[in-house]
């Protein structure tokens, strides 16, 4: 049950990082019949999902590392595009006896589609980057909110993966005894 939920989990049935359970205590039936896999499982998937829903999840987004090469003209077009698409500058220097510059940054992967074209098009084609993938981060905003930007990615993920529309509400997993 515990690799089921953390393989697919609740809000978009991506795999989960980054989290833990507490078990403070389990009780099972005397009877050896009733606590085999098939009544184990799907009770224990339940509950993690429960677990998850009311622990405040949040969606991950993988982060490239983006090494930019450029003469100091073009540096406010690397900027410009950079911050338009959540970019975050963490360093620039200047190569001792040479006009260029090698600009660092992190960029998510959502935002890195078209990002080269751009960054030509802002610098008259002086930038020069290359893209590697370096974190994973946490993307900003609460999933279970609607019309917040997580909201919306996740929901996004469920309808292309097929899935129900809507994160499935708490009320989905409480025992119905």
């Amino acid at each position: 049950g515990f690799q089921w939920v953390t393989r697919e989990g609740v809000l978009s049935e991506e795999v989960m990082r980054g989290i833990r359970f507490n078990i403070h205590d389990v009780v099972l039936h005397a009877d050896a019949i009733h606590r085999g896999g098939g009544q184990i499982i799907p009770t224990a998937r339940r509950v993690f999902y429960a677990c998850c829903l009311t622990a405040k999840p949040r969606l991950m987004e993988p982060v490239f590392i983006v090494d930019i090469q450029t003469v100091e003209t073009a540096m406010g077009g690397i900027y410009s595009v950079l911050t338009r698409r959540r970019g975050v500058i963490i360093g620039e220097e200047n190569r001792p006896g040479t006009p260029i510059y090698n600009v660092r940054a992190f960029l998510p992967v959502s935002e890195s589609f078209g990002f080269t074209a751009d960054l030509r098009a802002n610098t008259s084609g002086q930038a020069f980057p290359q893209m590697v993938f370096d974190h994973w981060q946490q993307y900003p905003g609460d999933p279970l909110e609607p019309g917040t930007g997580a909201n919306k990615t996740a929901l996004a993920i469920r309808q292309r993966k097929g899935l129900k529309p809507d994160i499935p509400p708490l009320d989905n997993f409480n025992d119905k005894l």
